[in-house]
């Protein structure tokens, strides 16, 4: 599904990414973890293909210069120099950090923005399906977004990566700021996503702990390095990853 082999990223002088190699299975859950700065929105955005849009949007300011170096595969095909729309026609849809919804919009308005990829009967389906998914939603959906609570945004915000017909889907710290209830509930929409429409996901965190239950494989992030990657029992009876990411200490 895809592979990123070497990926490096400097802001001017200062290293964001450091020879990060990931690997996402069809149908298969990827998790991400580490601290603030560790470079998690960073490979995101390089993956989804965004960073050339900040790039050149840098450029044409006069602000930093962004250099991306490494390679992205995704489905067989080379994708570092094919512009994030593109990306996202293919099936690599983000979903970012800090919701990013349209806030003076309602909640249908948002889902059908983000299904603006989609025909008419998948935008139907898709707009079932994420009732389904998220029912808060279906009793708000006249709501604007501005006035939804933190996890009915972030339900709206996955909602409306979904319409966008992912066959990859980039969730980039959905549980940031949320109670452990609606952690919950949308750790379980996560593996619901991929268990009943079969879509690949990769998603990034600060702490293990509500994630790791569901995912097929983690990498952890350090200064924008991967120090560390295995699947789930491995990095679950890592002592320094128990410390650092589920705050348990070993006696």
């Amino acid at each position: 599904m895809l592979k990123a082999t070497d990926l490096m990223v400097f802001y001017e002088n200062m290293l964001a990414l450091n020879n990060i190699s990931l690997t996402c299975a069809e149908k298969q859950i990827v998790g991400v973890f580490g601290a603030n700065s560790a470079g998690k929105s960073t490979l995101m955005y390089t993956l989804s293909g965004i960073m050339d849009d900040i790039k050149k949007k840098e450029e044409m300011a006069g602000g930093e210069r962004i250099t991306v170096l490494g390679r992205i595969q995704y489905m067989g095909q080379d994708i570092m120099d094919i512009k994030p729309s593109t990306r996202a026609k293919r099936g690599m849809v983000l979903c970012p950090e800090r919701r990013r919804i349209f806030k003076e919009s309602s909640i249908i308005e948002n889902l059908r923005i983000g299904g603006y990829l989609a025909s008419a009967s998948q935008t139907k389906e898709t707009l079932d399906y994420t009732f389904e998914l998220f029912p808060p939603l279906k009793k708000l959906k006249k709501r604007i977004g501005g006035f939804l609570s933190g996890g009915e945004q972030q339900m709206l915000a996955i909602g409306r990566a979904l319409m966008a017909q992912p066959k990859l889907l980039l969730l980039d710290e959905p549980l940031l700021g949320l109670s452990p209830l609606i952690q919950a509930i949308l750790v379980r929409a996560t593996k619901e996503i991929r268990d009943k429409r079969g879509i690949s996901i990769i998603v990034t965190e600060q702490y293990a702990r509500p994630v790791l239950p569901i995912v097929d494989y983690s990498y952890i992030l350090e200064n924008g390095a991967a120090v560390l990657e295995g699947d789930r029992d491995e990095i679950i009876n890592n002592p320094d990853v128990r410390s650092a990411y589920f705050g348990v200490s070993e006696e």
